[in-house]
């Protein structure tokens, strides 16, 4: 077995991407994944992701093994935000949006009280062109992120709110996985969710989570919700005044707002975006890579692609931190 610390970008000012690890011999990957554990805790908690290339997965029954020898445990994908298909127990496509769309950069379940502390990623067929992760350091985005707008976000929170049944976006059904109205209900109480049913079958739920929190083990403190994802303005102009026209404010799928209800200011969105922006790494898959990542140290997203493209994703070992929560500011 090869180690190195390979960079995916030439530019050195910039974090220089996942810790790599590369097979050789016929060692499987879950194998030795059980085997050097410690290590490769010790890689993630230092370089935030670790990649292992060149081995053979082949299927998402044997991609889930793997997923289970490099965490502790793996958690359901609820409280969906995004379409995904289930492909094996507790192993998902990666979000399935349209190919020609960007996904923003992000940290998964941000917008939760609770989130997975690691995603694993397969890619079982690159994209003919196009279709790499982005990902970048959430420490960099945080120390890019003007120092006023940390303090005014730290404040309050983010407050989110969703409308289900509109026929756009995702339904209730499919985000909190179950066709019972009582299960929603049960679920919402437990972590913290406002709902509301309406006369029509809609709902809507809103809730205040963290704006930024603090790594269990590395201490950092980091910026971590989806403001800039769940506000109107993601949409761009000619969709946001759409939306706005057909749904109103109070009715649109999915908006966002500082946790004490004020309105996010477009114009401070737009500085936080620009910190994603400027660390952004595009991440190039090859057949059967695996990688690991801290879903709290390092950011994800997606570029455009042509051709068919799959990857999937198992999530693990749940933060456990919404119930030690200790008011708005994410400080755990």
């Amino acid at each position: 077995m090869v180690y190195a610390r390979e960079a995916m970008q030439q530019p050195t000012e910039k974090w220089q991407g996942p810790f790599v690890v590369h097979a050789e011999g016929a060692t499987t990957l879950e194998r030795w994944a059980r085997e050097h554990r410690s290590s490769i805790d010790r890689a993630l908690l230092e370089y935030g992701a670790v990649l292992f290339r060149g081995f053979s997965v082949g299927s998402a029954a044997a991609f889930r093994k793997i997923a289970e020898a490099l965490c502790t445990s793996l958690v359901e994908y609820l409280h969906r935000s995004t379409p995904r298909t289930s492909v094996a127990d507790q192993v998902y496509t990666a979000t399935e949006y349209t190919a020609s769309a960007t996904i923003p950069l992000h940290n998964e379940h941000s917008y939760c009280r609770d989130w997975p502390m690691r995603l694993i990623f397969c890619c079982l067929r690159p994209a003919d062109t196009g279709g790499e992760t982005t990902i970048a350091l959430t420490r960099n985005v945080t120390r890019r992120i003007p120092p006023e707008i940390v303090r005014r976000f730290a404040a309050t929170g983010v407050k989110y709110v969703r409308n289900y049944g509109l026929g756009v976006d995702l339904s209730w059904q499919t985000t909190f996985q179950t066709e019972s109205r009582a299960e929603v209900e049960t679920y919402c109480r437990k972590e913290g969710i406002d709902y509301e049913w309406f006369a029509d079958g809609r709902l809507r739920t809103a809730h205040v989570a963290q704006a930024l929190a603090a790594h269990p083990q590395a201490g950092d403190e980091l910026w971590f919700n989806q403001a800039h994802l769940f506000h109107i303005s993601s949409l761009g102009p000619k969709h946001r005044d759409a939306s706005l026209e057909l749904f109103g404010e109070e009715n649109l799928p999915r908006n966002a707002y500082l946790g004490n209800g004020e309105a996010l200011d477009e114009d401070m969105l737009a500085q936080i975006r620009k910190s994603y922006e400027a660390e952004t790494l595009p991440f190039a898959w090859r057949a059967d890579d695996v990688l690991l990542v801290d879903n709290m140290l390092v950011l994800h997203g997606r570029n455009p692609f042509t051709g068919p493209r799959q990857v999937l994703v198992a999530m693990g070992d749940a933060s456990g931190f919404g119930s030690q929560a200790g008011g708005p500011h994410g400080r755990y």
